[in-house]
């Protein structure tokens, strides 16, 4: 083989922290807006991880040169008796003039084990189910406002706008409950704590598949960099009933992952009035937020005073040897980059 065709083969390798420049520079070339922030890019890529031995970011490279990149955020899936490997793509680019490179990165990925999608770009819309996607409902988005005036902060919205998106939240807040039931209780969890909760752990439950969560995970969870998250354990009783894990993000606190080992409609409202209650502490958010796909969860924050403001498409594509559940996926901001992703200025949906 001449020795020109051969420098420009191509082939994909992990990444590790010495690619971090390039990783980067990737990125950017294609369009993204990357933190350049070394303890953030060794969080999502190189941090190790119990629940996840294998690398978590990829480089497609033509010859020396890297002109794709893909990074993943890894999970189980659970239903009946079931249990197979999720994968959520994060970061995933091309250079332009590389053609297909990015689909490639994305199909070696695909063969370690199934992949889920959750949103994405209008492109990366287009090519999901080109390359072996199907769509498995969607995630609507709730929001409740905390503090309507607050949303007069938000810059580059004119100011007729946020005056009339600020009447219409002060009047969802003035209509939403404010107590809870005080024989919930919540605890903070530091990552010494987290195994408290290790017995009310989503399952498949209500017909729905469910993203598995373990201790190991919320251990990873709980070291990111990227924005404050805590995790609070629900108890009634003095008995541990479930969880709850809030984000910080610029005018927001997202409520990223939620469960209450309940099937009863006012368990979940008490451990979501908890929520908001923990919410409510925040000293710069002006609303809180969060995603369901699950019936109970969706009526108990619309009991709670939420409103649906936005739906997401939710995709999933199988590898040669691994079925997809035929029941609804639950899915949460948690299981990808939506916990942690935002821009340094606030976004509000209300």
């Amino acid at each position: 083989m001449p020795q020109g065709a051969q420098a420009m083969r191509r082939s994909i390798r992990p990444t590790t922290a010495t690619d971090a420049g390039v990783v980067v520079g990737l990125l950017r070339d294609a369009g993204l807006r990357p933190s350049g922030e070394p303890q953030e890019l060794v969080w999502k890529y190189w941090l190790p991880r119990a629940d996840w031995p294998g690398a978590r970011s990829f480089v497609l490279t033509e010859g020396a040169e890297p002109i794709a990149h893909a990074a993943l955020i890894p999970g189980w899936c659970r239903w009946q008796a079931q249990r197979v490997a999720v994968i959520h793509l994060i970061d995933w680019a091309a250079r332009g003039a590389a053609a297909g490179a990015g689909v490639a990165l994305l199909k070696h990925i695909g063969r370690q084990a199934a992949l889920l999608a959750i949103g994405g770009s209008a492109a990366t819309l287009r090519i999901l189910p080109e390359v072996g996607f199907r769509r498995a409902g969607v995630v609507t988005g709730y929001v409740r406002t905390l503090f309507p005036l607050r949303l007069l902060r938000e810059r580059g919205t004119p100011l007729p706008r946020r005056l009339l998106r600020c009447a219409r939240s002060l009047a969802w807040a003035l209509a939403a409950p404010r107590s809870r039931d005080a024989n919930w209780q919540v605890r903070r969890l530091s990552g010494a704590d987290v195994s408290r909760i290790a017995d009310v752990l989503p399952r498949p439950a209500r017909g729905m598949a469910v993203i598995e969560r373990s201790v190991e995970l919320f251990h990873y969870v709980l070291a990111c960099p990227v924005v404050p998250l805590a995790l609070f354990a629900v108890e009634y009783a003095g008995r541990t009933r479930g969880y709850f894990m809030l984000a910080a993000v610029p005018g927001q606190v997202r409520i990223v992952d939620c469960w209450i080992d309940s099937d009863e409609a006012a368990d979940w409202r008490a451990m979501i009035l908890c929520a908001v209650e923990q919410a409510r502490l925040d000293a710069q958010a002006a609303e809180v937020v969060i995603w369901a796909n699950d019936p109970l969860l969706a009526a108990a924050l619309t009991g709670c005073g939420f409103h649906a403001r936005c739906e997401t498409p939710v995709w999933l594509r199988p590898t040669d040897t691994t079925a997809l559940p035929p029941a609804p996926l639950r899915v949460q901001m948690l299981d990808n980059d939506a916990a942690f992703l935002h821009e340094d200025r606030a976004g509000h949906w209300a």
